[in-house]
């Protein structure tokens, strides 16, 4: 069987058997929920720390982190107490009021990110939707450009959320089959190119929203020196640049942020993610003083945006992230992982690429998809996730055991060499 022959093709190979209480489960959530996700077949009920049990009680280690969410681990002891405690004293009033839990959140973020005013949210695609309502009005009202001609341009591959707006940018064809018609206005350049950016910028272009690493793009990590020249060009056209770091975010990649790595400070940051501690849906639109004087009260509004829990949760996860030293952990242990991975030498992977704790795996798929290769790992006690049908992404919470990585580079090389066999056996 050549590699042509091969294509699609998976390897005999015999998943862990659904108990009958995860199968019944599994399907009262198959027939009364919408049919818009396809969950590998694991039905987890507890988590502490990088390790998660199912239901039946066997134990997952992982290393999908919730797409980022659960940077500090699963029921991380400091982030609960700070949950609990401010549960029982305040939970939620709406931004009606002040709330005593709410300035030290705006006071940190500002400082950490160096920009000057924050505006909470709560999922990620919230604050990008915010972002591109910032970007907008400060294009017309103080950069003049004509009322309703504002330009937003983003990136090929880019992944910023599944809110109308941003599908309107996204190149993903699934994400936009049948949800049109889209805003106007959007536009995307070849990821990684920044003489592209320069191009496509016009007179009425107010921002490009930029990811500094691809996620669900693929890990994908651009030349060196691309987000500076990008910060360089748009400075030189008066255009906003906007960071969105709702994933690469607080130590993800081994620093802070990961524009840090090119040493940019953009115009605006979007956090979220990690932001709620695995606990809860956190989000903050993080901008200059320039961007953020467009808003004024009743011009934008989040009924549960900066409430009180929130706003302790996230102070918690960031006293944790700095007091456990973890972007320093995600860099050193990144490192390691990324060299660890790259020696993997097997003839079904193309590349290994990624900064800190963000790695992608990318699967030759004329050999085998990177779905069949999630299945295999699950079985193995590894909880991971496919994107765009070829790239494995390993992302583990940043405080996980060094011997648990270890373990769990083992069980990825055990994998790979499973593969392998099969597939010769199958020639």
């Amino acid at each position: 069987m050549t590699a042509h022959d091969r294509a699609g093709y998976e390897p005999a190979f015999r998943p862990l058997p659904l108990s009958e209480a995860a199968s019944g489960l599994i399907a009262r959530e198959k027939a009364c929920g919408a049919n818009n996700y396809d969950p590998l077949p694991v039905v987890l009920s507890r988590g502490a720390g990088s390790w998660l049990a199912d239901i039946d009680g066997r134990r997952y280690l992982d290393l999908m982190s919730a797409y980022s969410a659960v940077s500090f681990g699963h029921a991380h002891p400091r982030i609960v107490a700070a949950l609990v405690a401010q549960a029982q004293r305040l939970g939620v009033t709406s931004r009606a009021y002040h709330n005593d839990a709410l300035p030290a959140l705006l006071e940190r973020l500002a400082r950490l990110t160096r920009l000057d005013r924050v505006l909470p949210a709560n999922g990620g695609a919230e604050a990008v939707e915010t972002a591109l309502k910032a970007a907008r009005k400060w294009g017309h009202k103080v950069k003049g450009i004509p009322d309703g001609r504002a330009e937003i341009i983003a990136c090929d591959g880019n992944f910023h959320g599944r809110t109308i707006a941003v599908i309107g940018l996204s190149t993903e064809p699934q994400y936009r089959d049948g949800f049109g018609p889209f805003p106007p206005g959007l536009s995307t350049i070849p990821y990684g190119d920044a003489d592209a950016l320069a191009r496509a910028i016009t007179p009425r272009t107010a921002a490009f929203l930029v990811e500094p690493i691809q996620g669900e793009g693929g890990i994908v990590v651009p030349p060196e020196g691309y987000l500076a020249r990008c910060a360089e060009i748009c400075r030189e056209h008066r255009v906003l640049l906007i960071c969105d770091e709702i994933q690469t975010g607080l130590g993800r990649t081994g620093r802070f942020l990961a524009s840090e790595h090119d040493g940019v400070r953009p115009d605006a940051v979007i956090l979220g993610k990690a932001l709620g501690g695995g606990l809860l849906p956190v989000s903050a639109l993080v901008g200059s003083n320039d961007l953020m004087q467009v808003f004024h009260p009743g011009d934008h509004g989040s009924t549960f945006g900066g409430n009180p829990l929130a706003a302790a949760v996230a102070i918690a996860a960031l006293d944790v992230l700095e007091d456990e030293k973890l972007v320093a952990r995600s860099a050193e242990l990144g490192a390691w992982l990324l060299e660890e991975l790259q020696d993997l030498r097997s003839p079904i992977v193309r590349d290994v690429r990624g900064r800190g704790l963000f790695v992608g795996i990318e699967v030759d798929a004329r050999y085998i998809g990177a779905r069949p290769v999630v299945d295999r790992l699950l079985a193995r006690g590894i909880l991971s996730k496919d994107t765009h049908g070829t790239v494995v992404r390993i992302a583990p919470p940043l405080n996980i055991a060094r011997e648990d990585l270890a373990w769990a580079v083992g069980q990825i090389r055990a994998t790979f060499r499973e593969i392998e066999r099969d597939l010769k056996r199958a020639a």
